[in-house]
């Protein structure tokens, strides 16, 4: 079990977390990036130190660079190329707002529609007394 803990300091996000084996790691970054991705970042960043340099090698020296961690620094950048839910949320993100555009423009084209049926009766309406008016303007003539 780790524990967790987030402060904030103005524009900057202060992640840190502490593995039951008291290894920790701390992550500051700006409001936006996720909180749940910066603790995996943590998380697997500390797992792979722990594989490159056992505890038994942690006396005094300096550590050398794990490429892991560098390689998942460099993917971490970007959280929807680090976390498939962050990616997930970010395509339904998307896809809503194509919805709502598309559903804007179904019901403007309802509404298109509308007006079309109603100037079609209205020229139906004209066309039926245009036809009663014709009618009864020649029943006063006979053709021979």
């Amino acid at each position: 079990k780790a524990v967790v803990s987030t402060q904030s300091t103005g524009e900057y996000i202060c992640h840190t977390l502490v593995k039951s084996d008291k290894v920790g790691g701390v992550l500051i970054c700006d409001e936006e990036y996720p909180q749940r991705v910066a603790y995996s970042f943590i998380l697997k960043s500390l797992d792979d130190f722990c594989k490159h340099h056992p505890k038994s090698t942690w006396r005094g020296t300096p550590f050398p660079e794990v490429l892991e961690i560098k390689q998942q620094f460099d993917l971490f950048q970007d959280p929807r190329k680090a976390d498939s839910i962050t990616a997930i949320q970010g395509d339904l993100d998307e896809t809503k707002v194509i919805l709502y555009n598309t559903i804007e423009q179904v019901l403007e084209r309802g509404e298109k529609l509308d007006d079309i049926v109603a100037k079609s009766e209205n020229l139906s309406l004209t066309s039926k007394q245009f036809y009663k008016t014709a009618k009864s303007t020649n029943s006063c003539c006979t053709i021979l």
